[in-house]
């Protein structure tokens, strides 16, 4: 059995747009039978990617965000792009409670979720051509043996 899947999603960088892509990841994601915590560390590792966009990739302007999805055996990719104003220095975005727009009250901390809630974090940019941040996430790598992530139970 074939256990790949692609998706991609295009939609613009408006603030209402940011659950539509967490919902959309989510619907994507189940086929795999991720835990509840799983789901819930994947949707928050997309809404942070999104806000990223809307937030600091096209600032006060509109655009598209393009957001691709694969699953590969029980990997799931997620990779979230812009064409804004890219980032300058990648190094400084990522350092926690580090945001270029303070002025919103944000707390810089984007960067740090998505390492913290994923496997894996990549994260490619052109300053002034836009933004790749990849993500990616095995599902069910805590399971053990004997142990139903279905039930929440030990198996019998």
């Amino acid at each position: 059995m074939d256990n790949t899947n692609r998706m991609i999603l295009e939609f613009e960088s408006k603030s209402k747009n940011e659950s539509f892509a967490r919902t959309v990841v989510a619907a994507f994601a189940a086929t795999l039978d991720p835990t509840i915590e799983e789901l819930a560390d994947i949707k928050t590792a997309v809404s942070e990617a999104v806000t990223n966009c809307i937030i600091h990739g096209y600032g006060d302007c509109s655009g598209m965000i393009t957001m691709r999805c694969t699953i590969n055996g029980d990997e799931l990719t997620v990779e979230v792009e812009d064409s804004g104003i890219g980032i300058e220095d990648i190094s400084k975005a990522m350092e926690p409670l580090y945001t270029t727009r303070p002025e919103l009250e944000r707390s810089g901390m984007g960067f740090s979720f998505m390492e913290a809630f994923m496997d894996q974090l990549e994260v490619e940019s052109v300053f002034g051509e836009g933004t790749v941040v990849r993500m990616k996430k095995t599902i069910g790598k805590h399971a053990f043996k004997g142990y139903s992530q279905k039930t929440g139970q030990d198996a019998v």
